[in-house]
Parts: structure tokens; C-alpha cells; sequence
């Protein structure tokens, strides 16, 4: 509940429409296929229906597809989920520190030396740096886990003097590749393009230390695209400042900051340019060189790779293949995604499929 009420920002992006996304695995890294099972079982039309009826006033879409409640509260959410939950047993405040498979059922231990008896175990624990203690003995298949979803720290103090600015571009690290938004920080670089890489690449980054090179491409256009662009800026402009023009929109200080990363002069002018200088300038809009030294993190909204490793599921009901009666579902899969209400629908869809193969059991 604690990371549902900071997800999106306190407003809770609960889903997402999925109308913009051109297959599943370019949302989901990891567990894609298990994903497109679980969508069609319970799909972010389904998602939205369920809090309807649970009591949520209403949703609204954001153009990238991201859903929220009216109330743009994520405490709603909260509230909703809680109120569905009366009538059941809650253990809150204690910690699960072991689960044993006993006479057909599961005998859960407590760390205040209490117990309890499950007739079947599910177990929705969000991301586990640490791994499964409280399943130590049962050889669960695990693939090891690492950060996902942050953003990179870039020490160049040029870059970061920008900090504020936000430009459409696409980014390339280790082989490879996002695109949307980019923000640039007094740490570094953020935004969806930054979150979607750093998922892509998340394990790339955690083996080497998260040092990286960053090819920013500011336009987000071929390269031949740009040199015909500005081509024609040149033949506008010819006695005007090459500083002063503004080539695919870019902020006039991030323009003069490339200008500079081209090694070209601020007070040459557009006619005074040359065929080497637009090389240059070309090269360096397509492919500015950046070097990430870190990870930056902010509040605790984070999301895990890594995970149950997904052979060890049936993905039709969630439940382990070795122990009959444990299910899993959520983030504690080997199942992540980029940000835009992605990894939340994965929790309601495999949380769906091992509630309805529990109640059917």
C-alpha cells in the first residue's frame, strides 16, 4: 500500500491503454510473453471496470495513455483496495519470516514467534532485493535482481547547467535503444526517455558498475534528416548568427550548447559555416557522447528486475509448478516494466490469474 500511494506521483497511474504501445515487449523487458497471457485474461479495460465497482469515482486519460483516478489522489486507490479487504484476517505489523508446506497446507511463522495456517500461500511482496528468506529450503528458480526505472548522473557541469530544459529525443547506451521526452537535471539527465533506457538496459548498467556512454541523438531524426535541415537553416539565415537560428525547435541555450559540443565558434555566421563545420555540427546532433557515472535515486518509487524466475510459473494460474498451493504475483516475478502504469497492470493481471485459480481450486 505504502508504494501504491507514491506511484505517479501520489496520483496513482493506475493502468495504462495500451493505445500506444506497438507490442507488448516494448513496454514489458521482462516477462513479456507471460504478459500478453495475463492482458488478455484480465486487460486494463477489466482493470478499470473492477475499481469502478469497488467504489473508484471515475478515470481520466492522459494523451501517452496513462490512466489516474478523477480524483488524481492516489489515496483513493489506497482506500478502495482497503475497503475490499474487510472481513478478512490481517496479520499488519508483524513480519512473515518463514513458509512451510505442512499436511496439504502452509504453516507461516512469525518473527514475534507467532504462527498461522494458510490453506494455499500467495505471495505478492513487490520487489526483493534481498531474495525469499521466507521460502528458504524449497529451491525456488530465482533470477537475481537489480534496480530498474531511475535516472542517470552526468557530471559534465555544462550539460548540467541546462537543467530545466526538456527536448524529444532518442537515446542509445551498450546496444540499446529508447526514445520520448528528455530532461535535463542539475544531476544529471531524467524523463521517459531516461526511465525507458534504464529499463532496457538494467542489467547492462548494474554489471558495469552503471558507467555507461550516452549517444543523444537531440532530434530524434536520421541523420540525414538534420543535415538537410540544416542545410536549409543555413541558406535562410546566410549572414545571420549560427546562434541565433533555431534548428527542430531546440532551446536556444541547448542549441548554443551543441553548437559549442561541435567545437564551432558562437559568433560564426551561417554562411561562414562550411562543409566540415555542418559535418560536425550533423555528427554532433545525432550522436552527443555523454558519460553516465551513477544511478540517481529519488524517493522510494522504484521498481526491481529480477525476480521468481517465470519457468518456474504456470502462467495460466500463477501457481509454483514444484509446490502445489503457492502462488505468486506482482513485482516478486521476474516481470518489470517502463514507466506509464505498465508494472501496475502487471500486478492486477497476475494477482487476477492467481486469485480466480485460487477460488477455482
Amino acid at each position: 500500500m505504502k508504494k501504491l500511494a507514491i506511484t505517479g506521483g501520489g496520483r496513482c497511474n493506475i493502468t495504462n491503454t495500451f493505445e500506444n504501445v506497438r507490442s507488448v515487449e516494448e513496454v514489458y523487458p521482462r516477462g513479456h510473453r507471460l504478459m500478453k497471457r495475463a492482458l488478455k485474461a484480465f486487460s486494463p479495460e477489466k482493470t478499470l471496470e473492477w475499481f469502478r465497482e469497488a467504489g473508484v469515482k471515475g478515470f481520466v486519460t492522459e494523451p501517452d495513455g496513462c490512466v489516474f483516478p478523477e480524483s488524481q489522489d492516489a489515496m483513493e486507490i489506497v482506500h478502495c483496495l482497503r475497503n475490499k479487504m474487510r472481513g478478512c484476517t490481517l496479520h499488519c505489523g508483524r513480519k512473515a519470516i518463514s513458509a512451510k508446506p505442512v499436511d496439504g497446507g502452509w504453516a507461516i511463522g512469525f518473527a514475534d514467534g507467532g504462527s498461522a495456517w494458510a490453506d494455499v500461500l500467495l505471495v505478492t511482496c513487490g520487489g526483493a532485493p534481498h531474495g525469499l528468506p521466507l521460502l528458504d529450503g524449497l529451491d525456488i528458480p530465482w533470477v537475481p535482481t537489480v534496480p530498474s526505472l531511475f535516472t542517470f548522473t552526468v557530471k559534465d557541469p555544462e550539460l548540467r547547467a541546462l537543467m530545466g530544459l526538456v527536448v524529444e529525443a532518442s537515446l542509445s547506451l551498450g546496444g540499446f535503444h529508447s526514445h520520448g521526452a528528455l530532461l535535463i537535471t542539475d544531476w544529471g539527465l531524467s524523463g521517459p526517455a531516461v526511465l525507458r533506457m534504464s529499463s532496457y538496459a538494467a542489467r547492462y548498467l548494474y554489471d558495469n558498475g552503471y558507467i555507461a556512454s550516452l549517444s543523444i541523438n537531440w532530434t530524434a531524426q536520421s541523420q540525414a534528416v538534420i543535415q538537410e535541415e540544416l542545410q536549409s537553416v543555413l541558406q535562410s539565415g546566410n549572414q545571420k548568427l549560427l546562434s541565433s537560428m533555431s534548428p527542430f525547435s531546440l532551446p536556444q541555450r541547448l542549441w548554443k550548447h551543441i553548437i559549442k559540443r561541435a567545437g564551432i565558434r558562437e559568433d560564426i555566421r551561417c554562411a561562414e559555416l562550411g562543409s566540415k563545420g555542418l559535418a560536425r555540427l550533423t555528427a554532433t546532433l545525432a550522436s552527443d557522447i555523454y558519460k553516465v557515472e551513477g544511478r540517481s535515486r529519488f524517493r522510494d518509487e522504484f521498481v526491481t528486475a529480477g525476480g521468481v524466475d517465470l519457468s518456474a510459473i504456470d502462467p495460466s494460474t500463477m501457481q509454483c509448478r514444484q509446490h502445489p498451493g503457492l502462488y505468486f504475483a506482482g513485482e516478486v516475478l521476474d516481470i518489470d516494466a517502463v514507466t506509464g502504469g505498465f508494472n501496475l497492470q502487471a500486478a492486477w493481471s497476475t494477482g487476477w490469474l492467481a486469485s480466480q485459480a485460487i477460488i477455482n481450486n
